[in-house]
């Protein structure tokens, strides 16, 4: 299993501008808005929300990983983006955050979700990985870099 497999070239996305967290999650949910996978945006958006008040997701390192398990997707989902400037994201660090997956999944693969996040976990707590995303140029590179960033952790 690779966090790749759950991206599609739309929901990756390099320099995108908020100025806030709010901002900020509204752009990662618009990422994932017209997925074959999203059954119900209004849920998603709720759950997201939901989770994001119960803890933030922020995780240090400059890393955001919202994430939800939701009754408004068919199957996992997720998006990528690297931010054009770091924005507060009440992180566990207090650093702002340049760097954010969101993951979405359905309730019933509680395994799945936790192996996902997880995963991204133990990627971004590289800190090659991190540069790398952030200086790639385009939205093929972030995503090339993800990919090469998993290939080298199956190498393991």
């Amino acid at each position: 299993m690779s966090i790749s497999e759950f991206l599609a070239p739309e929901s990756v996305s390099m320099g995108i501008a908020a100025h806030d967290k709010a901002e900020l999650m509204a752009a990662m949910l618009k990422l994932v808005a017209g997925r074959p996978q999203i059954t119900d945006m209004s849920v998603v958006e709720r759950d997201v929300q939901a989770r994001e008040q119960a803890m933030s997701t922020g995780v240090g390192k400059g890393l955001a990983l919202p994430h939800a398990k939701t009754q408004g997707v068919s199957e996992t989902v997720a998006a990528l983006a690297v931010l054009a400037k770091p924005v507060p994201f009440d992180a566990v660090d207090g650093l702002p955050v340049q760097i954010v997956f969101l993951v979405l999944g359905i309730p019933e693969a509680k395994s799945q979700h936790v192996k996902i996040l997880s995963r991204v976990s133990r990627l971004m707590n590289q800190e090659a990985v991190r540069r790398r995303m952030l200086a790639a140029k385009n939205d093929d590179e972030l995503f090339a870099a993800l990919e090469d960033a998993e290939n080298h952790l199956l190498d393991e």
